[in-house]
């Protein structure tokens, strides 16, 4: 039996295509550059309804190469996005995995010589209630360090935007409804 010497440091990153993912990746990089490790970008992926109702729909089965396309798609459009053409300066192995986000990423930085990279997005109340928190999961379960990258500057910035937009729609749609309203007898 040979000895293979040992394993190359990694810096594993959970992405998504989100503006919080992207500035992870971007960190992860930066992490990767300055250890001398390999950057493992992963996308984890879930059958639309989750596992559950997978495996209770016949279709699902036909339908699964095809989620993980387009999960690879969204994975390669993200490298795209930060990277460009240029690369990420380090080796890397992208990957995408099928399971909860918070599971996956901890799976997959499985060495105590890994470390560990996420979005930490901004969250809401009722966001916090109903979704679970790939950071709180990464942080309870990951036997590696793992460093939560807070929001991007532009991150807060698109969402007040959103949000203002959004609310000028609606004011914009009661205008017009108002304008199509009879005016009454007198009209």
């Amino acid at each position: 039996m040979s000895d293979s010497g040992p394993l190359p440091a990694r810096v594993v990153v959970g992405v998504s295509g989100s503006l919080g993912s992207l500035t992870a990746l971007c960190h992860a990089a930066r992490e990767a550059r300055h250890r001398g490790a390999w950057l493992w970008p992963v996308l984890a992926w879930e059958p639309p309804g989750g596992e559950l109702a997978a495996r209770r729909s016949p279709a699902s089965a036909l339908m699964t190469n095809e989620w993980q396309r387009l999960a690879r798609e969204r994975l390669l459009t993200a490298l795209d996005e930060v990277f460009g053409d240029a690369g990420p300066g380090v080796p890397m192995s992208a990957l995408v995995v099928r399971g909860t986000p918070g599971r996956a990423l901890v799976e997959t930085a499985d060495r105590a010589s890994d470390l560990l990279v996420v979005g930490a997005g901004r969250r809401g109340l009722l966001h916090r209630a109903f979704a679970p928190s790939v950071v709180r999961h990464c942080l309870a379960h990951a036997c590696c360090p793992v460093l939560a990258v807070p929001p991007s500057p532009l991150e807060s910035a698109w969402t007040a935007v959103h949000r203002r937009n959004a609310w000028r729609l609606r004011l914009d749609v009661r205008h017009v409804l108002r304008e199509k309203e009879p005016l009454g007898p007198d009209a």
